[in-house]
């Protein structure tokens, strides 16, 4: 019998011993993460936008606009008694990524694990979940985001130069290139656009825009011939030179030039004519590799005349439709987040319903490109370009058409504007962290 007490007693002290060992173990996994201890993340958010966030802290309280985005106000979080009947508490937040709040009932504030709360940390991305996306037919991504830029514009730094350094500056490889070039005398792609596409280890579509000046809109799409013969040798050109797929826009920004009255040459129905003249031109030469871009500058005063719907050259001969718009830092037209700059409005024009929606409803089917976009900086607001690049992480989600998206770098447009971004170091920061997010991790097939 004492040899029996003696065993229970010695069985009693290790339970004992092994229950304290796992409290501080937990305590201390509690500090670092559940993943140092081998526990489930939790429930998942979007893994296609969301990217993971920092696990210890929480922001407390959420970073605002005006806030300097370069101090972060984050403290440790204070959990709540399980036994309280306090209020539950909201798990940590991370400004820039959707809020998950743990399922609680009253008087239980975190899942228990062994009488221990255990925290949830934002989900990280399996090689089992991951989705691969690539570009697929016209250059539609199978999923995600396409992510470019036209960099050094309005400079004199040559593209390849102004492409390596806004690489090196925002940390990521740029999907699409962008380009720009006008008149009859010099086929593209160029020797050097050439190269930044087949660059060895980091492939990139070309985004090239033509305007053709040689004449009217109308005299184009009646068969110019200087124009017809610039067209030709364009798809020679493009037959033994380049035979990857490419986007090309004709005369991007039409629109600030339709003159609406007879013989001018420059109707909204001259421009459609012109573009479909000038796709079948090349498909007919054989440039099959030429994947079409409609791009409007989505100007409200624009787009909202009777004309801006003839417009449209049709469905055969557009493949994309791509629009320019910006942001502006100081406060009037253009001062907002990322959903007023895809579909800005007009007191004076109430019945618009902003370029998206707009182009949603007319036509559902076709991807839909920001050809241009960028933040115009201010000295008087210099927080505003960071908070709006954290707030296009968060809303991207809403606008599913979106398939590619390119920023517009230049440090001084006609108007001495500033796209850079890195006018400030929090805006570059943000630029960074939006170019990570996973959405826009697109690879080019």
């Amino acid at each position: 019998m004492r040899q029996t007490r003696s065993r229970l007693f010695h069985f009693a002290a290790l339970t004992t011993a092994f229950a304290m060992s796992v409290t501080a173990t937990l305590a201390w996994a509690w500090t670092g993460g559940v993943d140092q201890i081998g526990l489930p993340y939790g429930p998942p958010g979007d893994p296609t936008v969301a990217a993971p966030a920092p696990r210890v802290p929480a922001m407390s309280p959420p970073l605002t606009r005006g806030a300097d985005p370069g101090v972060s106000p984050l403290r440790e979080t204070v959990l709540p008694d399980p036994a309280s009947s306090a209020p539950p508490m909201a798990l940590p937040r991370y400004t820039g990524l959707p809020e998950y709040r743990a399922p609680v009932t009253r008087g239980f504030s975190a899942p228990m694990l062994g009488g221990v709360p255990v925290r949830y940390d934002w989900p990280r991305s399996s090689s089992s979940s991951k989705k691969k996306c690539h570009t697929g037919a016209n250059l539609v991504p199978t999923c995600g985001i396409l992510w470019g830029v036209a960099p050094g514009a309005h400079t004199e730094e040559s593209s390849g130069s102004a492409l390596a350094e806004f690489e090196r500056k925002t940390g990521r490889h740029q999907a699409i290139f962008h380009a720009y070039h006008s008149g009859v005398r010099q086929v593209f792609p160029t020797e050097q656009e050439i190269r930044i596409a087949r660059e060895p280890g980091r492939k990139r579509i070309l985004l090239l825009n033509w305007k053709p000046e040689s004449t009217t809109w109308a005299k184009i799409a009646k068969g110019d011939e200087r124009t017809d013969e610039f067209l030709d040798r364009l798809a020679v050109h493009l037959k033994k030179n380049y035979r990857e797929k490419f986007f090309f826009a004709v005369h991007h920004e039409a629109e600030d030039q339709v003159r609406e009255r007879a013989g001018s040459g420059y109707t909204a129905r001259d421009y459609a004519a012109m573009f479909r003249h000038v796709v079948k031109r090349l498909r007919a030469k054989g440039a099959t590799n030429v994947v079409t871009v409609l791009v409007h500058m989505a100007y409200v005063p624009h787009t909202t005349k009777s004309w801006f719907t003839h417009m449209y050259p049709g469905d055969d001969v557009v493949d994309w439709i791509g629009f320019d718009t910006y942001s502006y830092s100081d406060p009037g037209y253009g001062h907002g987040d990322f959903k007023e700059l895809l579909n800005r409005r007009s007191a004076s024009k109430p019945g618009w319903p902003g370029f998206y929606n707009w182009v949603r409803a007319k036509h559902p089917k076709k991807p839909l490109m920001v050809a241009e976009w960028g933040v115009w900086f201010s000295k008087r607001n210099p927080t505003h370009m960071a908070d709006f690049y954290r707030e296009v992480g968060q809303q991207i989600k809403d606008f599913p058409g979106i398939k590619a998206m390119v920023h517009f770098e230049t440090p001084s447009n006609h108007k001495g504007q500033d796209s850079s971004v890195d006018s400030t170091p929090a805006s570059l920061r943000e630029y960074r962290r939006l170019g990570k997010l996973p959405v826009f991790q697109v690879s080019v097939s």
